[in-house]
């Protein structure tokens, strides 16, 4: 049965995903965009309609979902006037896609538990390509009745997805993904560049590692660019930074040590400074590969 959605922000995530309440859930959605050209596209391609403020796009809703791009974004479209909070009716579910702090989490958890609407922190990974396919990783934090009652509509769009805690516990996961991938990434790029150096086959050698301890989902779909030095696709190195710089927030909050990802974080500023800011996170090599001439 059709429910009436909302959803807030169609970037490069945003877009298919919310595409995919229509084509796969059958939902009736509402969009807002800060772009409102955008959000008339989204609408000419699957139907629903769009609203010029959020409050407006989600009067009446029973879910309300948002990928907007930090923080700060995330306020701007729930808190105010004019913000989706003040539009929700009682005992709508709120779900936030956004990467973003485990603080503004739980701020506006608070806050729309004061208001009646639930709140469910559930940052993705996967990238553009998860997106487009519907194959996402979602991570989620807040109260259990909330999340069982928006885990069907997530579904429409995720392959994997968990509730892993209360408010908060979604964006710390997300932190802990960000790490990992950040250290994953930098042991990639100079295992490529080592094998380069060597004049070894990359693709021969890493047709065999990738079947060991070694393997991840990174050496199997970055390597062939990486050794080639192409990076005009992916996840952007100025998202990672942002990423990263959650991640180091967090850490100097609950004492963690993160000296791996607070070096490759340093790495990633040097790729900007080369002009790699929206080049993809495997980038990395490109300092080695720029550091041997």
């Amino acid at each position: 049965m059709a429910i009436r959605t909302a959803w807030i922000g169609l970037g490069v995530m945003g877009y298919p995903m919310a595409g995919y309440l229509v084509t796969k859930g059958g939902h009736d959605v509402t969009v807002y965009n800060r772009t409102g050209q955008k959000a008339e596209e989204w609408v000419k391609k699957y139907g629903g309609k769009s609203a010029p403020t959020p409050r407006q796009a989600v009067a009446d809703a029973d879910f309300v979902f948002a990928c907007v791009g930090n923080d700060d974004d995330l306020r701007a479209v729930t808190i105010g006037k004019d913000g989706a909070f003040e539009g929700m009716k009682a005992g709508a579910v709120f779900v936030d896609h956004t990467t973003a702090s485990a603080d503004v989490a739980r701020e506006l958890h608070g806050l729309a538990k004061a208001k009646g609407v639930g709140f469910v922190d559930a940052p993705v990974s996967g990238g553009q390509a998860g997106a487009e396919n519907g194959v996402l990783t979602v991570m989620c934090g807040g109260d259990p009745a909330d999340y069982d009652k928006a885990a069907p509509f997530i579904q429409c769009y995720a392959r994997m997805q968990k509730l892993l805690g209360p408010s908060g516990a979604g964006q710390i996961t997300k932190m802990i993904n960000q790490i990992s991938i950040a250290g994953l990434l930098q042991g990639l790029a100079e295992g490529i560049h080592f094998g380069k150096r060597a004049g070894m086959d990359i693709e021969a050698v890493v047709e065999v590692i990738s079947k060991g301890a070694a393997g991840s989902w990174q050496m199997d779909n970055r390597h062939k660019t990486m050794a080639k030095g192409e990076f005009e696709f992916g996840f952007a190195v100025d998202w990672m930074r942002k990423d990263l710089g959650i991640c180091l927030s967090e850490a100097r909050r609950n004492g963690a040590h993160l000296p791996v990802t607070a070096l490759v974080d340093q790495f990633y500023s040097q790729v900007q400074e080369m002009g790699g800011k929206r080049w993809d996170t495997s980038s990395l090599i490109a300092l080695l590969e720029k550091k041997k001439k």
